[in-house]
Parts: structure tokens; sequence; C-alpha cells
């Protein structure tokens, strides 16, 4: 059997964050959705059962909330951030699929959310 590509999933992350152009969002907040979709490589782990040989769940939810914490007026510089992130901490990181919901936003109309969603390359394993 031949590997092609692996992912480690990350989906629906919440969290109460304050980001947003309008005043009352740096005050009242929001209610935030993260997913996550990171192309890695596990070969090693898959043979070794050793979470060092892999992408900790744990520390990346940490990194990402550490990053939901620090307020911004657009969603597309959080999820950069996280983005960004990840790529200089995991050097292995080969793809990221970042998804980043506003559940609640205030657009007067009533939705599931409105957010970005990027797909980014690591050029430095390409």
């Amino acid at each position: 059997m031949k590997i092609q590509s692996t992912y480690i999933y990350i989906e629906g992350l919440r969290f109460h964050a304050y980001h947003g152009v309008l005043p009352q969002e740096r005050v009242i907040g929001n209610d935030y959705e993260v997913s996550l979709r990171v192309q890695f490589p596990i070969d090693t782990a898959m043979l070794s059962d050793d979470v060092e040989e892999t992408l900790n769940y744990a520390e990346v939810f940490k990194l990402v909330q550490q990053e939901m914490q620090v307020p911004s007026n657009l969603l597309e510089r959080v999820a950069y951030r996280i983005a960004d992130r990840l790529f200089r901490k995991y050097s292995k990181i080969q793809a990221i699929d970042l998804k980043l919901m506003k559940l609640n936003p205030p657009m007067g109309a009533e939705c599931h959310g409105a957010g970005v969603e990027l797909h980014l390359i690591n050029d430095k394993t390409v």
C-alpha cells in the first residue's frame, strides 16, 4: 500500500471572542467556530504509535485558542494568524484548510453564520 496523502481534522472548535468592525462586537463579543483540515505526514506515527510523530490535537487547540483571544477587525486576519502560527510551529505541515465562522453576525439577517475559509499550502514543503 502506498500513502498518497494524510490529513488531521479538528472540527467545530467553539469560542467566544471579540472580533469585528462594529464597536459592540468589541464589547459584547460573539460566538465563533473554527474547523481545520491539516495535511500532515502521519506515516511514521501510523507505525510507531507515538504522539511525537504526529500533530498533537491539544497543542493545536491551544494555539488556535490563543489567536482567537486576540481581537481583530476582520476574520480574514484571525484566520491568517492561526494558519501562520501553525506553519511556523509545525514545519511538516503541507497544507491547511481553515474555516472560521462568526455564528451570529450583526448584519440583520437570520443565518447559520458568516466567515472565511482559507486553503494554504506550505511552500517550504512543496
